[in-house]
């Protein structure tokens, strides 16, 4: 179990302290670090985890039912810190397994031993190019989250109507996908406009956005007489 001096974690909430900074071939830049008591990684300019602040997912998940929903499994791309399995268990009280591949290695090592090592629920980490995963896994799920970002920007691969095909198939009848987009800047709002309008819903024409301010988390439940539109 992860332990931090209690002064640390009373340092935190008036200055944000820095609990490990690490380099690797994906992210030059990686710091571990306690802000108002969360846990959070940050990578150049954008912040790919936070515990329960990291606000997009306690916003979006707390408008989906979950409680009515009896899901069992999740896949997560792109791990992060694991701020959705904390979120999910520790604010929503979700009994899942997870599944959830991280391209990078050292950000894997990082979540393991600072947000996996509080959970509860089990959580199987691979390392792998998402793309290729989605591609080749035989997995199915309840639960799709999509939260993958190199810097601030969503990689080409993750932006085409296969790869949401691909995701799609490996989507139980009454599960769910959620696929985190930036909506904070203007080149980022319409980057994340034309996703949505020309792809996401061309793939998902029932899909929907939940604004959670700053980002956009696009939404799709598959029906159990649903498949993926073919644009």
């Amino acid at each position: 179990m992860l332990s931090i001096p209690i002064w640390k974690k009373w340092l935190s909430y008036l200055i944000p302290v820095t609990l490990e900074e690490a380099t690797s071939p994906h992210n030059p830049e990686l710091r571990v670090m306690l802000d108002r008591g969360r846990l959070q990684l940050l990578s150049g300019n954008a912040i790919y985890s936070w515990d329960d602040l990291y606000h997009n997912f306690t916003i979006a998940f707390g408008t989906l039912d979950l409680e009515d929903r009896p899901f069992r499994t999740a896949l997560v791309l792109g791990l992060g810190l694991g701020s959705v399995p904390y979120i999910l268990e520790k604010i929503y009280e979700r009994e899942y397994r997870y599944t959830a591949v991280e391209w990078d290695e050292t950000v894997a090592e990082l979540a393991g031993r600072y947000t996996l090592s509080r959970l509860e629920s089990p959580v199987e980490v691979i390392t792998a190019d998402a793309a290729v995963f989605i591609q080749l896994t035989e997995g199915k799920y309840d639960l799709i989250v999509i939260d993958i970002f190199e810097d601030d920007f969503t990689p080409e691969p993750f932006e085409s109507s296969d790869f949401l095909q691909a995701c799609a198939e490996h989507l139980n009848p009454g599960g769910l996908l959620l696929y985190n987009r930036l909506y904070n800047t203007d080149k980022n709002v319409r980057a994340t406009e034309h996703f949505f309008e020309q792809t996401f819903q061309r793939v998902f024409p029932d899909g929907w956005k939940i604004d959670t301010g700053g980002n956009w988390i696009l939404t799709y439940c598959r029906l159990e007489e649903d498949r993926p539109e073919t644009p």
